[in-house]
């Protein structure tokens, strides 16, 4: 088990063209933890944005009657890859792990996969 801040800087250094790294608590819309960033990714801004993704999306699988988890979501951008990868289990209800990768260098399978396993140590 790590801590938030190994976690965040494993998936800044074990993961290919990163650019930023947060965790985020969907339901206030703050970041626990950032990493990363820099004038042209405001990760406080990019953090509380992508909770009302989020939030939009549970609402509308509520609607839609859908039982299962959202496991990842992906936005992809001109050059850039935004993943959000949501927290099950040992009290990451309402968390989730926010990487932005650059997409020129970014191996996006890997990355994902890497995320996974960052978010199985993760203590929280």
């Amino acid at each position: 088990m790590v801590s938030v801040e190994t976690s965040l800087k494993e998936a800044m250094t074990s993961i290919e063209g990163s650019v930023g790294a947060a965790l985020v608590d969907y339901t206030s819309g703050m970041a626990l933890g950032m990493l990363g960033g820099g004038k042209d990714l405001d990760l406080t801004v990019a953090a509380a944005g992508n909770t009302d993704v989020i939030r939009a999306k549970i609402r509308t699988m509520e609607m839609l009657g859908i039982s299962g988890e959202i496991e990842d979501v992906l936005i992809t951008l001109g050059s850039q890859y935004h993943l959000i990868r949501l927290l099950k289990g040992r009290g990451g209800n309402g968390l989730f792990l926010y990487i932005v990768l650059d997409k020129g260098r970014a191996n996006l399978a890997m990355a994902r996969h890497q995320l996974k396993r960052i978010e199985a140590d993760l203590e929280l």
